[in-house]
């Protein structure tokens, strides 16, 4: 993933200081993504297969300085294990000699992959939409990407089309899907020293014209091929395309959208054009602001499928309810990333989380996918004790954590304390002079969930 950071500029920020290049094409979100509470990212690549990083931390909680040579990312591998001196070049040293990392290409089998199967998961957890990597920052493409001889997953390794594989399950489960592509770096094509810093990411990637059209190629290839609704590129875009014209960014954004109005991008192009904004755990949360946002962050500390990490770092399905709930509370949606083992399978405690949030999303679902941002002047959130708020259609939404009574504080002329509803757990409502009070007996798989019909809106 990203340690770059992204400014915080207006939709149709233009690094030229010209935004007129870009401003034509903003447009209305499409009126699925407002909806679409809930994605599904999936990091899967030569990487997995050695599996491995320090979980050292959430991006954004250990300080710049110490995140490149500790890195929690084990997409990553390819970067940490050239840093001299840090816990990944010693790994490697010892498991693997100085063997180079594309032997990971040819031991990544796939041999139990079963992208129906994965599809079934992600609809059971809530997901509407999916998006897997098919290029991450080591180059190797998971379908055959033009340009890039045998080093994708058709020719070597897997030997098939990773991506349209799923493309096609993900569909047929009734989800939307998306392409993640690493526009921003291309270790297999330069040949820069390991990144050491954040401003290494930044200043230490391909911004020339040659990769710029070898990038277009690839994500052209990728829309013509699977029609994604989502572009969700990553890191920043070669400078080179930041233009309008033929080989141009610009030209790409305009052809997609023409395609697929329904299309939507994300907001790692550079100063250029984007839909929405993205946040990465602890990183960049700037822009959880409003609505139009969206954090992604994996179930552990990594992306990519990290055989270190275990029940002490990996969410629970409580935890993803608590999060998810938080998240579209304050008007975002969450981007839950899943990593698969080399042959195909996710880890059972992965899993078993996403199962244990579907528990919790059966009940909740279509208010999560209805909800919006609660006026403050109706209700606030708090932490002490939790209680996020939700407004719907059908009345505003309580969600409480903990057992015992807890004080629902909200204007009563706004919604019924009287009529509150319990949606899912197990919990009893009373009416108070200032809204209500919830007394709840059990949870549940999830925070309990309570409606107050609306007195006025």
């Amino acid at each position: 993933m990203t340690t770059e950071t992204r400014p915080t500029a207006d939709r149709t920020a233009d690094p030229a200081g010209t935004s007129s290049i870009w401003s034509d094409l903003a447009r209305p979100l499409p009126a699925w993504l407002p909806r679409a509470k809930l994605g599904i990212f999936i990091h899967w690549g030569a990487y997995s297969v050695p599996a491995w990083a320090e979980p050292s931390g959430a991006l954004g909680a250990v300080p710049d300085e110490e995140w490149f040579t500790h890195n929690a990312y084990a997409e990553w591998y390819a970067n940490t294990i050239r840093i001299p001196g840090s816990p990944a070049a010693e790994h490697h040293h010892q498991t693997y000699g100085d063997a180079p990392y594309d032997d990971f290409l040819d031991a990544w089998t796939a041999d139990r992959f079963d992208p129906a199967a994965w599809a079934a998961l992600f609809a059971e957890a809530g997901a509407q939409y999916v998006v897997p990597t098919t290029k991450h920052h080591d180059g190797i493409a998971l379908w055959d990407a033009p340009g890039t001889g045998t080093r994708n997953t058709v020719h070597r390794g897997p030997r098939r089309d990773l991506v349209g594989d799923l493309a096609a399950a993900v569909r047929a489960a009734g989800m939307r899907f998306g392409v993640y592509y690493s526009g921003g770096l291309d270790w297999s094509t330069t040949s820069f020293p390991p990144h050491t810093s954040g401003a290494e990411v930044s200043s230490l990637r391909p911004n020339d014209a040659a990769y710029n059209c070898y990038a277009l190629l690839h994500v052209r290839d990728l829309v013509q091929r699977y029609a994604p609704d989502v572009l969700w590129n990553d890191i920043n875009w070669p400078d080179a395309g930041k233009r309008t014209g033929a080989w141009s960014l610009h030209e790409l954004f305009r052809d997609f959208y023409a395609g697929n109005p329904d299309g939507v991008v994300n907001d790692r192009w550079g100063d250029t054009h984007w839909d929405y904004r993205t946040s990465e755990y602890e990183h960049g949360t700037a822009v959880e602001v409003d609505t139009d946002w969206e954090q992604c962050r994996g179930l552990g500390f990594s992306f990519g499928y990290n055989q270190v990490e275990d029940e002490s770092v990996v969410l629970s399905g409580h935890q993803l309810a608590t999060l998810l709930a938080d998240v579209v509370s304050r008007g975002g949606r969450l981007l839950l990333n899943v990593g698969p083992t080399a042959a195909g399978e996710i880890p059972a405690l992965q899993q078993q989380s996403l199962r244990d949030l579907g528990r919790w999303t059966a009940d909740v679902g279509e208010t999560l996918r209805s909800a919006t941002r609660v006026d403050p002047a109706v209700a606030r959130n708090g932490d002490d004790p939790w209680t996020r708020w939700l407004d719907t259609p059908d009345g505003l939404v309580a969600l409480v954590d903990r057992t015992g009574t807890t004080p629902l504080a909200f204007d009563p002329t706004a919604a019924d304390g009287a009529a509150g509803a319990v949606l899912t757990g197990r919990a009893t409502v009373s009416a108070t002079d200032d809204g209500a009070e919830v007394d709840v007996a059990e949870p549940g798989a999830g925070p309990v969930a309570v409606r107050f019909p609306w007195r006025r809106r």
